[in-house]
């Protein structure tokens, strides 16, 4: 995830990206926290996704759909 990323789904989330503006609202910071988990959730299930070669395909798609179903709890 890069800098630019973290700062589109702040904005996405209407967190303002000002230096003079330090209150947040907690439902925004909620959904901020979300879009930065699934994304990282997805990045770890490409990584399982990956490792095909090494695990074998059914090991490694069955680990990347752990992962993404950890969004759904």
């Amino acid at each position: 995830m890069t800098r630019d990323d973290i700062i589109r789904m702040a904005r996405e989330c209407g967190i303002l990206m000002r230096s003079h503006e330090t209150q947040v609202e907690p439902t925004k910071l909620e959904r901020f926290a979300a879009l930065v988990a699934a994304q990282e959730r997805e990045a770890c299930a490409k990584v399982c996704e990956g490792l095909r070669h090494i695990e074998g395909q059914f090991v490694a798609n069955e680990f990347a759909r752990e992962i993404r179903a950890r969004g759904q709890e």
